[in-house]
């Protein structure tokens, strides 16, 4: 038995090497309402993370606890932290007025305290008015690692069992929601690629940027320092932003953006998310350049829904300039012209070789019969890609962070702001294989033609072997793209289920596309423009979220067109008249309604494939088809069963995608081609969606370091 024991022993002190010396413990502490019954009545109480009593915090002596507290009730809340020594650390003592003002509603403060000699047990609590009733739970403090009680040790021998229940039982939180602590630097950074040098604008002097990881319910919090003189703001591609709308980061709609030696720190909860998504610079073009990915994993102890891979990888495909992008989209509005396409795609920021320039490419190192999830994110600006990888079929299993149904395919079809994630077995001939990709267009519009490759190179291949090519498909194969997207399933899990909208209260038909305004100082006398249902969005000087939760006018207006002001053959012979109205409008709806959007292409000037992505929701792609969406007819073949779950979709090429959500986060939302010039042009606009009853469906106050304009 005493072999036993010290076998476990070592183990937990080896797996767990951290736990033998003070720790630095997170918590986070969710000041809410929830209604509660006691004594046959049930009535709103305020709560901790929803618990009465509230949950305890595990530590050990000399620890140091991280408490940070959103308050958000109608109640000024302060937490004391009762019998704590605080050795000069008094500031986070709690009681109000004696140490702090209180926490007011929307605002957060975080208590910072080490457990400096101490051990047994104490409680937080309320330390305003009568708060305590509810607002309070227990603080648990162990003695340090090896030093014993100084009582009788117990004399049964089921201290294995006691080891393995104090590891799980008296630290929560590490199976429990973390916060995450990100800093990114925008900083410009000298960078080769097609045999040529170029400053760029880089997170951390990285491109693509750092990766953020975190599990579903953790909370990010990242610090964005601008040492550029560009405007910066950072959008988390994907990320629901449930009641954190002022984290969104789309410039003048939800902030104005961060200037030169400014600061802004993003704080949003992943909460039920998990998957793969991405970040990416969201003013102007920056998003050329900064971006990258978020890895949200499963909470731990949760599997994959799907076959364990034996390793991850990520792969993010972008585009590059040789020239200054900024630069390229200036000239090209000043023209009133379309900007040149870009002169290169890449693969983990890598081109591979390309004309009159032997670059090194990406490499992805297999081992023969191991599985590979590979995270496939399109970071590009301008144009969707077809993505293959020589000799080798792959099983989709997830898009956009929602898991799907599994499918394989040996070609995938990836847009702009879009994420795949795909299981690769390694079970081909020891050898290299080509990885390359390459743009899909199906209508007049220019793309860059140069396909960027890499390589999958298996573990013990020879030196100078040759490489497995692939036949990448024509760059209008529409039936390509058509056989993917349809193959895209919801998983529609027990665990997973698809919530699809089954009523519709708001049924909106926005027709996309561009026209032709006025420009006195364009070369033609005028411009191409973008527009959604005949509004070409113009950008605000003060960001669209402020002046709605300020009341601030003059700034938008709520008369949004939840139809086409003319209707006409959307997909057939373009009016005369192809010029649109300016304005900045939302569309308003009601806190938790239901909508049903169909996105219809046009085909004035060119019919082409838009790539549609809309903020702080995912939805369900409930139909598609060609040509003009037909009320009667078309929704009779909807899914509304399994139909696939997304945050960004392509609609078709002269035809119609329809989607379905609920309208549960309060705030002003984005809704945009993701095609970055279609956006410069103002194929854009925003839903604002109402508060709804209570703190708990309401947008909070801003935060106090957001950016002014």
């Amino acid at each position: 038995m005493i072999l036993v024991v010290r076998a476990v022993v070592v183990l937990v002190a080896f797996l767990f090497p951290a736990l033998a010396e003070s720790l630095v413990r997170h918590y986070k502490f969710n000041v809410v309402l929830k209604n509660t019954t006691r004594l046959c009545a049930t009535k709103p109480i305020v709560t901790v993370n929803g618990k009465f009593p509230g949950p305890t915090l595990y530590a050990r002596e000399d620890d140091t606890v991280v408490v940070r507290v959103v308050n958000h009730v109608q109640h000024n809340v302060t937490i004391h932290w009762h019998g704590v020594r605080q050795l000069q650390t008094g500031w986070a003592d709690g009681p109000a007025y004696i140490t702090q003002c209180p926490i007011q509603t929307g605002q957060s403060y975080i208590y910072n305290f080490t457990l400096t000699g101490q051990r047994g047990t104490l409680l937080w609590h309320g330390h305003i008015n009568w708060l305590r009733a509810t607002v309070h739970g227990a603080i648990v403090i162990l003695p340090k690692r090896g030093v014993p009680y100084p009582f009788p040790k117990p004399d049964k021998e089921e201290i294995i069992i006691l080891v393995v229940v104090l590891v799980a039982f008296l630290f929560p939180a590490l199976a429990e929601s973390l916060v995450r602590h990100y800093k990114f630097n925008v900083v410009l950074k000298n960078t080769t690629r097609l045999c040529a040098t170029k400053p760029i604008v880089t997170v951390n002097g990285k491109f693509p940027g750092p990766t953020l990881y975190a599990r579903e319910d953790d909370t990010v919090v990242v610090r964005v320092v601008n040492h550029v003189q560009h405007n910066v703001t950072i959008h988390w591609h994907g990320v629901r932003q449930l009641q954190t709308g002022w984290a969104d980061g789309p410039a003048y709609i939800t902030q104005c953006p961060i200037q030169t030696g400014q600061s802004y720190i993003y704080n949003f909860t992943l909460t039920g998310q998990r998957g793969t998504l991405l970040w990416h610079g969201h003013i102007n073009w920056l998003r050329a350049t900064v971006h990258g990915a978020i890895v949200i994993l499963p909470k731990r102890g949760v599997p994959y829904p799907f076959p364990k891979p034996d390793k991850e990888e990520i792969i993010i495909l972008g585009e590059w300039w040789k020239s200054d992008v900024e630069t390229v989209i200036n000239q090209a509005m000043q023209m009133g012209l379309a900007p040149n396409v870009s002169d290169a795609h890449t693969i983990n920021g890598h081109p591979g070789p390309a004309p009159n320039c032997s670059s090194k490419g990406f490499t992805l190192h297999v081992e023969s019969g191991k599985t590979y999830l590979l995270r496939l994110i399109n970071a590009g600006l301008n144009e969707e890609l077809f993505f293959k990888i020589a000799g080798h079929q792959v099983t989709i299993v997830e898009v956009d962070a929602s898991y799907t149904k599994p499918f394989k395919t040996d070609t995938i079809f990836i847009g702009p702001g879009q994420t795949t994630n795909f299981l690769l077995t390694a079970d081909q001939a020891i050898g290299k294989y080509l990885i390359a990709i390459s743009p899909f267009m199906d209508t007049i519009v220019a793309v860059d033609n140069q396909t960027a490759t890499g390589t999958l190179r298996y573990v013990d291949t020879p030196a100078f072997s040759p490489t497995s090519l692939t036949t990448l498909p024509a760059v209008n194969a529409t039936p390509v793209t058509s056989r993917f997207m349809e193959s895209l399933k919801s998983l529609n899990s027990e665990q997973y289920p698809a919530k699809v909208p089954l009523t519709v209260d708001h049924s909106l038909l926005f027709a996309i596309g561009i026209g032709v305004n006025p420009c006195a100082t364009c070369l033609n006398g005028s411009r191409v423009v973008g527009d959604i249902n005949n509004v070409s969005f113009v950008m605000p000087s003060t960001a669209v979220l402020q002046a709605h939760y300020y009341g601030i006018n003059g700034v938008f207006t709520d008369d949004f067109p939840g139809n086409p002001p003319i209707p006409f053959n959307y997909t057939g012979t373009p009016p005369a008249n192809l010029q649109t109205m300016n304005g900045t409008k939302v569309y308003k709806l009601p806190f938790n309604s239901t909508v049903q959007l169909v996105i219809q292409g046009t085909s004035i000037i060119a019919p082409e494939s838009h790539p549609t992505h809309l903020h702080g929701f995912n939805f369900f792609v409930v139909g598609k088809g060609v040509g003009n969406f037909d009320p009667k007819n078309d929704t009779k073949t909807f899914n509304l069963v399994d139909p696939v779950e997304r945050n960004t979709i392509s609609v078709p090429t002269a035809g119609w995608t329809a989607i379905r959500f609920r309208a549960d986060n309060p705030g002003v939302w984005f809704f945009h081609c993701h095609l970055e010039i279609h956006t410069t042009w103002g194929l854009k606009m925003a839903f604002l969606v109402e508060d709804g009853e209570g703190p708990n469906e309401s947008l909070p106050p801003p935060p106090g370091d957001l950016p002014t304009c």
